[in-house]
Parts: C-alpha cells; structure tokens; sequence
C-alpha cells in the first residue's frame, strides 16, 4: 500500500448529511474507509469516488449482508485497517 495523505473514515450511512460532506471533502492521494453503516454505500448503484481508493472493514460488510456487493471497494481487516492509518499523514473521522 502506497501513502495516503488523508484517510477519511467514514461510519455514516448514506443518506447521512455527513456521507455527502465526506464525499465531497476527498481529494486526489487520498483515501476512504468505510466502516459501521457506511458500508450501506456499497449497494448503492453508481461509483463511490473518481480514482479515489475506497475500502470497506469486512467484519462490517459480513455482517449487513453485503459481501456480494463489496466489488467497489477492497475489504480489509482490522489489522489492514490499523496499517492504513499508519499510512496516512493525516486521518479523520467522519
């Protein structure tokens, strides 16, 4: 995994008007975490980000179900998710 400069984790669903503040906030060598209900965006139709990388917690994706649509992101594990924070020069919660 390459560096990150923001990973922006994110747990809203969404509908949540911080989802969209979220999406809007990324910018080029950035990157996106999706954990809790945020996974719910992967079953939305459409692209989550434009050449952003997205990934998603799998023990959060199991367990709504979602593991047939987790194609728009890679899945990652709670070590994986540690390793990206290590990666990245800056880090915020949505």
């Amino acid at each position: 995994m390459a560096q990150i400069h923001t990973l922006h984790i994110l747990n809203k669903a969404p509908e949540h008007p911080r989802s969209g503040e979220c999406l809007r906030s990324l910018n080029p060598g950035d990157a996106l975490l999706l954990i809790e209900n945020a996974v719910l965006a992967l079953a939305t139709p459409g692209e989550l980000t434009a050449g952003i990388p997205v990934y998603a917690l799998s023990p959060d994706v199991l367990a709504r179900g979602l593991a047939q649509t987790a194609r728009k992101a890679s899945l990652v594990d709670f070590p994986a998710m540690v390793e990206l924070t290590a990666q990245a020069q800056k880090v915020i919660s949505w």
